[in-house]
């Protein structure tokens, strides 16, 4: 039998009656809930080095424990030397058990791993409570082996939840534990 996630039980223990509080929604569907997770990586440069599609499929695979789609060029783009259909990044879409345990393992391990960190920043919310954080290095990972990284290369981590606003996103994800860092406190 599978065990459930602890930020799973997190979110149904704690954090949902929270919420449900708070915004004062009349039934428990009413509140916001983390719908998926997606974590985008480019790879520009895979054209003309397949070594570096490669190492970028397995490091997301290692990161996430799910295989990566291969992002393709919908068209040509002379300026930059590409031709529809190359590719030009991989990306992984996490629900269920395994978002929730990436988030857990994002949250404890990862960031706390990123040299002088005080913090992800409040203001990457789209307007429609989904939120975007970027990670400049991928060797912030537990499973990222230092000496074995050819390059250094960043990704995009999105956090799609079912909130109508930006507002309950944020309450959403701080009772997930996200170390959010007001803009105040990063002025200072």
């Amino acid at each position: 039998m599978a065990t459930t996630p602890r930020l799973k039980e997190r979110y149904n223990d704690e954090v949902r009656p929270d919420l449900k509080d708070q915004f004062g929604h009349s039934n428990v569907m009413e509140v916001p809930r983390l719908e998926k997770i997606c974590i985008n990586k480019g790879v520009g440069e895979a054209a003309e080095n397949q070594k570096v599609l490669d190492d970028a499929i397995d490091e997301l695979r290692r990161i996430t424990g799910q295989h990566p789609t291969v992002r393709r060029s919908k068209k040509s783009i002379s300026n930059f030397g590409l031709r529809k259909g190359m590719p030009v990044g991989v990306s992984v879409i996490l629900r269920d058990a395994r978002m929730y345990e990436f988030m857990d393992r994002l949250t404890t391990l990862a960031l706390p791993n990123i040299r002088d960190f005080r913090g992800v920043p409040d203001r990457s919310f789209d307007g429609h409570g989904n939120y975007t954080l970027g990670i400049a290095e991928q060797t912030i990972f537990p499973e990222i082996d230092v000496d074995k990284v050819d390059r250094i290369s960043g990704m995009d981590i999105t956090f799609v939840t079912s909130a109508d606003t930006d507002e309950e996103a944020y309450a959403l994800l701080k009772g997930l534990g996200m170390p959010f860092v007001r803009r105040e406190e990063q002025a200072a």
